[in-house]
């Protein structure tokens, strides 16, 4: 048992060591992989296990649902549904104080629904409502930081790249972790709104009312987001009702995105360009890091390292929560100085075999299921978080007479909250579970 847990702590490092030196990830874990494989067996086996694994794994169907949904984003971005989702909701509360911010926030939600990445909302609503906000005097660091924790929505709202990700890593209905996001995600945003709430009570100069919009051109706001709301119940609700699968649903609300982009006229032949070449860069960073991952997942699995620490920790007696709270800790730590998705590959190899193995009370598919939600969470907090918070930098390039640290002082309220709701996730699994139970 020494051994295998030398050799694959020795891996950790190297690739630690390589991200140190600022190589990709998904280069690092195969290139660390590739050493650890043909330590453990030989070179030979190495490149016969090489010759093939590419293709079965690009070949595989499930794959497909993340270019969709990358592609679905790009183009809601470039259509404008942004810029219809804030126009909506500044019309209905925007006249409030703090009426701004929560049209950010209610925006981001829906746009959640049919972009499935953060950095994309984050950008997205950087452009649409960011000088909007700054027009009717937001304080700087508050209104960034504001879009920088509604950008996180677009992950925690289903469709999810990352909620993907995970269930292909973990061999995870895809369906079930989107049904089981749904319930925090809308817990989210309703924390997020409550927040702004209790903030601009106390500070009312950080987002002043704007003008209340007139009668007429509220319903025309409102109606322009009927498209965007019915592309979103088609997706999410095709998914759930069981009427479409992922890839299906992602398929369809690509169609119908493009559809109602070309029927306003707000996509013409350069925004198509523009997301097609958005979507392959993502789709193939994601992929290369997959493949990275791949490659040192089997080393792992031939350390034997992963299941052995499953078997140490289940003997040793320790308390499942206190296992799992040391795991979503780490992935704090990490999410901090770390790119979501490498960092979230990294650890499910070894994370996850042993949180499978602790007894939460319930099946092995709801804990699986269910430390999704909470990895998907944790990831959020790292995506504002400092001292990297990619968002914060997504936001922070687009406003760029904002101090950083004004940036992070307007997210630590949200961020007071998010501790919040991951407790509450922790406490009562009931509140990722329930609507898969109740729909399975």
């Amino acid at each position: 048992m020494a051994e295998e847990f030398i050799v694959a702590g020795l891996g950790f490092a190297a690739l630690l060591g390589l991200l140190v030196l600022r190589c990709p990830i998904g280069l690092a874990m195969l290139a660390v992989g590739c050493a650890g494989y043909a330590y453990i067996v030989d070179t030979a086996r190495l490149l016969a296990y090489l010759k093939t694994t590419p293709f079965f794994l690009f070949a595989n169907y499930t794959l497909s649902v993340i270019p969709l949904f990358i592609l679905m984003g790009a183009l809601a971005e470039r259509g404008g549904l942004a810029r219809d989702l804030f126009a909506a909701a500044n019309a209905l509360v925007g006249h409030r104080r703090g009426g701004l911010a929560m049209a950010v926030i209610g925006a981001c939600a829906g746009f959640g629904a049919v972009c499935g990445s953060s950095v994309a909302t984050t950008a997205t609503f950087g452009r649409a409502a960011l000088p909007e906000l700054r027009r009717y005097g937001a304080a700087p660091g508050f209104a960034a930081g504001t879009i920088a924790v509604g950008g996180v929505l677009g992950i925690l709202i289903p469709p999810s790249v990352i909620l993907v990700v995970y269930a292909i890593s973990t061999e995870q209905n895809i369906a079930k972790l989107f049904m089981a996001a749904l319930v925090p995600g809308l817990l989210a945003t309703v924390l997020y709104l409550l927040t702004i709430a209790v903030v601009v009570r106390r500070r009312p100069a950080l987002c002043p009312a704007g003008p209340r919009v007139p009668p007429a051109d509220r319903r025309a706001a409102l109606r322009a987001v009927v498209p965007v709301l019915l592309i979103a119940v088609a997706v999410v609700g095709g998914i759930y009702g069981g009427i479409f699968t992922p890839t299906e649903s992602a398929a369809v609300g690509c169609a119908a995105t493009l559809l109602v982009g070309l029927a306003r006229r707000s996509l013409g032949p350069r925004e198509l360009v523009e997301s097609l070449k958005a979507t392959a860069e993502t789709t193939a960073m994601i992929f290369a890091i997959l493949l990275g991952a791949e490659v040192f997942n089997a080393f792992l699995a031939l350390s034997q390292a992963p299941d052995l620490l499953a078997v140490w920790v289940s003997e040793q007696g320790f308390p499942p929560l206190g296992v799992l709270c040391a795991f979503l800790a780490v992935y704090i730590v990490l999410g901090a100085v770390m790119d979501e998705l490498a960092m979230m590959l990294l650890t499910l190899p070894v994370f996850f075999p042993v949180i499978t193995a602790l007894d939460f009370g319930l099946t092995t598919e709801e804990t699986a299921i269910w430390f999704g939600i909470l990895v998907l969470t944790v990831v959020g907090i790292g995506l504002t978080a400092p001292p990297i918070g990619l968002n914060v930098f997504v936001v922070s390039g687009l406003a760029r007479d904002v101090p950083i640290g004004a940036i992070y002082r307007g997210v630590l309220p949200y961020l007071a909250t998010d501790f919040i709701r991951l407790g509450l996730c922790i406490a009562f699994p009931w509140l990722s579970l329930a609507l898969v139970r109740l729909l399975s």
